[in-house]
């Protein structure tokens, strides 16, 4: 009798939680715990597929946990119950063996059929209208139009700049978003400089590895304009959680006006690092911290003292104080082994900035000067 009278409350209980979780459900929802709404055939194929097996688990969750509190109440000690020994030669106890193992394998098949479907869609090769060469580095993304020969480097804006820029806010934010065109099959190809990355927008294509001296390869066509987010999905280092990933849809007009001005932008650019105009000191400098901010920091950081233990400092290193032009073959060549990629993809003049910055910066103050013309000859 104890036992029904102790289990009133408790049945209570769990009727007021239903009740409140029920009407909170609105309110739930906008915490948006699931994958973003699809903006691709292939996400929309995903997300299907994602949602059948979340209902088919819900649906076994739900009855799994009605049998496991029918048998605490039915078979309760109070109303005492006796164990049967001789449930396994009861036909229930002998069937259930072959039933069990039959409904396990019904609800796989009922989800690989699509995933089967989806997994063909992932992997289509299709010839595509464009290629986009995703490079993660440590920590931000490389995108090169392999088609246009546009490169951009896209990094996180600290929280300052991100609070004065139009986005979603710090750790989401990024200088240069990766602009694509809708309605365009869109092939990409993932690789990275040092360690592992995975480039991921849930809403627009699924996720794939970075591994460096390799390619991987993903595709999307975007059929909705919008902003859409991502991050990086495999653990990377230090910086995991600073390689937000933004990706601007826009119209083909859009699309076209854009890849004009950056193709303007680097072929000036270009003209500029190639000229034989020697820069003052303030040119270099103004430059050249424009540079390693975006390059440099997120391994050597503003003050250029480094991650002990991970990332040498800059400030007062014998690499900033010592010798030229080895600074100029570490930053050009990079060195084996470690984080420290060639940086050659930079041009002349960006490369000849960013050495006498580093030369000049955080006390270093060697009153050295590297020109573009010290960088071309050390190609």
């Amino acid at each position: 009798m104890s036992g029904r009278l102790s289990a009133v409350p408790i049945l209570k209980k769990l009727f007021y939680c239903s009740g409140l979780l029920a009407v909170a459900s609105p309110v739930s929802a906008e915490y948006a715990l699931n994958l973003p709404e699809p903006a691709s055939e292939l996400t929309r194929e995903v997300y299907d597929l994602h949602m059948l097996t979340a209902k088919i688990a819900l649906y076994i969750t739900l009855i799994v946990t009605a049998v496991v509190f029918y048998a605490i109440f039915k078979f309760r000690k109070s109303k005492n119950y006796e164990p049967d020994q001789n449930f396994h030669t009861g036909k229930f106890g002998t069937w259930s063996w072959v039933l069990v193992p039959i409904i396990v394998l019904g609800i796989d098949l009922s989800i690989s059929a699509p995933a089967i479907k989806t997994l063909h869609l992932i992997e289509d090769k299709t010839e595509a209208d464009m290629t986009v060469k995703v490079i993660g580095t440590q920590w931000k993304w490389i995108y090169e139009y392999m088609e246009d020969d546009v490169r951009i480097v896209s990094s996180m804006l600290s929280e300052e700049e991100a609070e004065k820029a139009e986005g979603e806010g710090y750790l989401r934010t990024v200088d240069n978003p990766l602009v694509l065109p809708v309605g365009k099959r869109i092939r990409f190809l993932h690789t990275a400089t040092d360690v592992l990355h995975a480039w991921w927008v849930p809403a627009i294509t699924v996720k794939k590895d970075s591994i460096p001296g390799y390619i991987t390869e993903t595709w999307t066509i975007i059929d909705k304009e919008g902003l859409y987010h991502g991050q990086c999905a495999e653990n990377c280092g230090r910086g995991h959680s600073y390689m937000p990933i933004q990706v601007a849809a826009v119209s083909q007009a859009e699309y076209d006006a854009w890849l004009n001005n950056k193709k303007q932008e680097q072929l000036a650019a270009l003209e500029e690092a190639s000229s034989d105009k020697t820069w003052s000191k303030d040119e270099l400098m103004e430059k050249g911290e424009a540079v390693y901010n975006t390059n440099c920091l997120a391994c050597h950081q503003a003050n250029g003292a480094g991650i002990p233990g991970a990332f040498p400092a800059l400030k007062g290193s014998p690499i900033a104080a010592g010798s030229v032009d080895k600074h100029i073959e570490i930053v050009l060549k990079g060195v084996k082994g470690t984080a420290m990629a060639p940086w050659d993809s930079l041009n002349d003049f960006e490369l000849a900035a960013v050495i006498t910055y580093e030369r000049n910066a955080w006390g270093n103050d060697t009153g050295d000067l590297v020109q573009p013309a010290a960088i071309r000859s050390a190609r």
